[in-house]
């Protein structure tokens, strides 16, 4: 019941955004495309929209890399469940871990809209900026380098360590654990998910890429090179696009 019920979320918020971004897709000239991702003066419908985009992008990424954190909940949840004792609901618990994630989508909806403002995105929502660019991918890698990275992507590989001793019966627990691992994951992701402008945030391939980097690198029982050789990656590419425009 609950991996079926996740999994539909997932690939009903990846539906979603096949769906838009066939709609922008098939827009038969710029203007109609500047209606759609809000190339003009936002309006309150502007955000509205935006924000919805990025709140089902966010579900679709990183519900599937939350899964190492569900199942162990889950798995506490039943062993506590058959002593007789009670822990709050797994969708609690993931209803915490998106919540993070939708207050990521409201920043991340306000910086796109200062972005559009200063002119620095394309009609599909991409860098139009070689220097935005670089700079974006500059600074990712350089973060895949921090102790702060290592410490909130340690907990993604390995939440059993910080879950452990924290369950507890109440709604506001299992909302707060799901708030504090999706804290951690946001800190070891954000920037990650910035990097959208850099390929399109609504590019479909470009989208899975990164959830499928983010999935690799919590998945590994280590930080092993996937973490060191994508940060020698996009500070080389980086600097490559810094050279180009320069």
């Amino acid at each position: 019941m609950l991996w079926g019920s996740l999994a539909l979320v997932v690939s009903l918020a990846w539906w979603y955004l096949f769906v838009i971004a066939e709609q922008m897709s098939a827009m038969p000239d710029m203007d109609g495309m500047r209606d759609i991702v809000g190339m003009h003066d936002w309006t309150a419908r502007d955000y509205v929209a935006m924000f919805i985009m990025w709140a089902v992008m966010m579900v679709g990424m990183m519900v599937p890399t939350a899964m190492r954190a569900i199942r162990i909940y889950t798995t506490v949840a039943q062993a506590a469940s058959e002593r007789g004792s009670l822990i709050a609901s797994v969708y609690v618990f993931v209803l915490g871990y998106v919540l993070v994630w939708t207050a990521f989508s409201v920043l991340a909806t306000l910086l796109q809209a200062a972005l559009d403002a200063l002119g620095l995105l394309s009609p599909m929502m991409a860098s139009s900026s070689g220097l935005l660019g670089a700079g974006l991918l500059v600074v990712a890698g350089l973060y895949q380098l921090t102790p702060w990275k290592d410490v909130c992507l340690r907990h993604c590989q390995m939440p059993a360590t910080y879950l452990a001793g924290r369950f507890g019966p109440r709604l506001v627990d299992g909302v707060g654990l799901g708030v504090r691992h999706g804290g951690y994951c946001l800190g070891c992701c954000w920037l990650l998910m910035l990097l959208l402008f850099v390929g399109g945030v609504m590019n479909l391939v470009w989208i899975a890429a990164i959830t499928a980097f983010v999935l690799l690198e919590k998945l590994l029982p280590t930080r092993f090179f996937v973490s060191r050789g994508a940060s020698v990656l996009m500070i080389a590419v980086g600097v490559a696009f810094l050279i180009v425009e320069s």
